[in-house]
């Protein structure tokens, strides 16, 4: 090994040990560089490691309150280029017009299209149309040795949205889950303040981080329900505000973890964070409507290769493509001419420091 890959490595070490800022790869070069010296002559090739991605879910929360509400982690998470404005509901009035109700967005990000093709039109998840693909299924069908998780408050996004298990839905597509806690009733009996809620969004969001921290699976999501149940009994308001608070520390936990693991095994985590609709206008209790708050969401990313498809005004369809490409997952042409979304994130290329 030359001096100058032992004295990198050392760097990179350091670095690890500090295990509390996350660092891009293109930092890193520029951190390297500075401390070993590097010319124009012998750029630094960045190795931005093994693709890993986590998408977090967080339940009913508009983009004006997003905007407004106190969110460090997430405000950390998106920097500068990270945020955007996006949609939900398919195009109003005609084919692909999707109720603004949460399994329906659920399954239209997990399946890249509208409820016209997944057949998801309401909570109770009657009849999906398993044959959509959701990205578990994709990925594990083009890559079996990908790793994938799920953690969730709501069991329904595991047995019925993407029916794990089921043979027509692709069968075991999970290596992890964590959820269903709702239904243990003696651990968290329910109660008209939806506290109980609020401690499962807890104990998910500590289990997806330590899990993370341990394992670093390759695929991810996370569920986190209390700030739609806030909602959904306040409305607009500070106690909206301060439940969008609280998500947003649970958020950090999962990001802390995949920022400590990106440093010290150099893996490239892809960290995105949305919302499945938006609330009425007129008091900020329900959705489920085509007006134009309740279709407004929001996409939050740490990615470094968003395109110009991320900044004007994305559809929720356009995560699944986007995530797979980040993986470098290719998708069957059988399937992707079924999607209803496009890749708002580049595909990897080398990248370089210089003096």
């Amino acid at each position: 090994m030359s001096t100058t890959h032992a004295t990198a490595s050392g760097v990179v070490m350091r670095i690890a040990l500090l295990r509390s800022t996350p660092v891009s790869p293109g930092l890193l070069a520029v951190l390297v560089c500075t401390l070993i010296g590097c010319s124009t002559a012998d750029p630094v090739v960045i190795d931005r490691g093994e693709p890993k991605v986590v998408f977090i879910i967080v339940d009913g929360i508009p983009a004006d309150v997003l905007e407004t509400a106190p969110t460090p982690f997430i405000d950390e998470l998106a920097g500068e280029t990270g945020y955007a404005r996006a949609y939900v509901g398919g195009e109003p009035g005609g084919a692909s017009e999707s109720p603004t109700v949460s399994a329906v967005g659920y399954n239209s990000l997990l399946t890249g299209t509208w409820a016209n093709k997944h057949s998801v039109y309401s909570n109770a998840i009657e009849a999906p149309d398993y044959r959509y693909w959701d990205i578990f299924r994709i990925a594990k069908q083009q890559n079996a040795s990908i790793r994938t998780a799920l953690f969730s408050s709501w069991e329904d996004n595991r047995t019925k949205l993407i029916g794990e298990g089921l043979p027509e839905a692709g069968g075991q597509k999970l290596n992890y889950y964590f959820d269903g806690f709702e239904n243990d009733e003696e651990r968290f009996p329910h109660d008209e303040a939806r506290q109980f809620i609020r401690e499962i969004d807890a104990l998910v969001s500590d289990e997806a981080a330590s899990y993370i921290s341990r394992e670093g699976p390759d695929l991810s999501r996370v569920y986190l329900e209390f700030t739609d149940d806030i909602g959904h009994m306040f409305g607009d308001g500070d106690e909206l505000n301060s439940a969008v608070t609280l998500m947003d520390a649970n958020v950090g936990k999962i990001w802390q973890a995949a920022m400590q693991r990106q440093v010290l095994y150099e893996e490239d985590w892809l960290i995105l964070v949305t919302t499945d609709h938006g609330r009425d206008t007129d008091t900020g209790k329900n959705h489920g409507g085509q007006s134009e708050r309740e279709r407004t969401i929001w996409i939050a990313s740490n990615s470094e290769r968003l395109n110009r498809n991320f900044y004007n005004m994305p559809g929720i369809v356009d995560v699944l493509p986007s995530l797979l490409t980040h993986l470098e997952v290719a998708v069957p042409a059988e399937i992707r001419d079924q999607l209803d979304g496009e890749t708002f994130i580049d595909r990897a290329g080398n990248s370089t420091a210089t003096d």
